[in-house]
């Protein structure tokens, strides 16, 4: 089996090579990250810092907004080549436009760069939806408007990037539905064939 070709526990080998993650935009993986985990931390550690609810609120606040232009704008096009954007033409109608590399321009995009964006994008809103529920429940209505926007603005990022990534003009829920009657097929032709 393959278990002999590889070392045992203990004894080094000299072909091997630690495996590197390649991170072609470092700055705009970090900055993807920063503004979120901040305005999460200072959430979270405003009461420890800062007894000043004005002053928590404007670094929440002035952190989503920089978290919400960063990933419209400058990580979502280098980390995964998405981007989304609302155009308004000449009778004053609002379009919303999303794009998507293809073919051999997705080739510039790495892995571990689109593991970054989407963990950030996917997992920061979880929170969001946490504090609004916890802010109702333990009664910090003041702390409500300032939960609400961070959930607004980080599912606006959410929705914009999985519209991009799944295709602007399909519908979602036909989406979802086709999925899960694959599911449910997929399923069915399983019991079928163990029985």
């Amino acid at each position: 089996q393959e278990s002999q070709d590889a070392p045992l526990f203990g004894e080094e080998d000299d072909n091997f090579r630690p495996r590197r993650v390649k991170v072609r935009h470092p700055l705009a993986s970090f900055f993807h990250l920063f503004f979120r985990t901040s305005a999460i931390l200072v959430y979270l550690l405003c009461d420890v810092l800062s007894g000043r609810f004005i002053a928590s609120m404007v670094a929440i606040i002035l952190l989503l907004s920089c978290d919400f232009w960063t990933v419209k704008n400058v990580s979502g096009r280098l980390l995964v080549g998405l981007r989304w954007w609302n155009q308004v033409d000449e009778d004053g109608k609002s379009h919303w436009v999303f794009e998507s590399r293809k073919g051999s321009e997705m080739k510039k995009t790495s892995s571990a760069e689109s593991q970054i964006f989407w963990l950030g994008l996917i997992v920061c809103p979880i929170f969001w939806v946490v504090f609004v529920f916890s802010t109702i429940f333990t009664f910090k209505i003041k702390w409500l408007a300032v939960v609400i926007m961070g959930l607004v603005l980080q599912w606006a990022n959410v929705y914009g990037y999985v519209r991009c990534k799944v295709g602007g003009t399909s519908d979602l829920r036909n989406m979802a539905k086709s999925y899960l009657s694959v599911q449910i097929l997929k399923q069915v032709g399983k019991s079928n064939n163990t029985s």
